[in-house]
């Protein structure tokens, strides 16, 4: 390998932390994934894509079938591909291993899928009010219900207390009111529930180098992405990092 591709392909290894993480519900298992992909040689495509064609093919199938949309492990592949790492159809494609034909059909059957996944309550924690209108918004356009709408770490420790939500939307930064990732870490002392990361900054947690979230999604975001972040967060197994 030489040393533009190298560089190339570290500067592909957040993207495809987040897309494993995703996958897995974990961070752990998510980044042991990208480096066994790493270990076992990746097929001869564009950096970005073989690192996440090398994911896609050691990845495991979800431990437990979850209760609402019926989606394969190549529909949840191809919904990760496409709306968490934005990637074209063809590309999404040429990672799964299918024609663009087959890869189509199953993109359009897996949305049609994710639309009847069971409801989640979710927490939003989020400090800007125009921002956490708009994301309201989203999620209930998801077919979730919001419990409730937190500005600070304090508020959101006593909402979650409260309300009891089954997911959390969280901003990192909420400016003078706190850090995201410190409410979640108070919240989960005494709840275990799963949580997605919105961040202008994704890379930042993504480095495999400390304690990090297992779903992380770049703001802004759209719909769809919000849609198969929530619904890979609520299937899993594994909560958080």
């Amino acid at each position: 390998m030489n040393a533009v591709t190298q560089a190339e392909l570290l500067r592909s290894l957040p993207p495809a932390r987040r897309y494993a993480r995703a996958l897995t519900g974990s961070q752990q298992a998510g980044d042991g994934l990208v480096a066994d992909a790493l270990r076992a040689g990746l097929p001869s495509l564009a950096p970005r894509l073989a690192l996440y064609a090398g994911v896609t093919r050691l990845a495991p199938p979800p431990a437990v079938p979850p209760a609402g949309a019926n989606l394969s492990p190549r529909h949840r592949q191809l919904l990760l591909l496409t709306a968490l790492e934005e990637l074209s159809v063809n590309d999404a494609a040429q990672v799964v291993g299918v024609p663009l034909d087959v890869a189509e059909t199953e993109l359009h059957e897996a949305r049609d899928a994710l639309r009847s996944a069971t409801a989640a309550d979710v927490l939003v924690i989020e400090d800007e009010p125009i921002i956490a209108m708009d994301v309201r918004q989203l999620v209930e356009d998801c077919g979730h219900r919001v419990v409730g709408v937190a500005a600070t770490e304090a508020q959101a420790v006593r909402l979650a207390q409260d309300r009891n939500p089954s997911l959390i939307l969280a901003d990192v930064n909420l400016g003078a009111g706190g850090d995201g990732i410190n409410a979640v870490n108070r919240i989960q002392e005494r709840l275990k529930v799963p949580v997605i990361f919105v961040t202008a900054y994704p890379e930042r947690l993504l480095t495999a180098e400390q304690v990090e979230p297992a779903f992380v999604i770049s703001k802004p975001f759209e719909p769809l992405a919000l849609a198969i972040a929530t619904y890979q967060a609520v299937s899993s197994t594994v909560p958080i990092g």
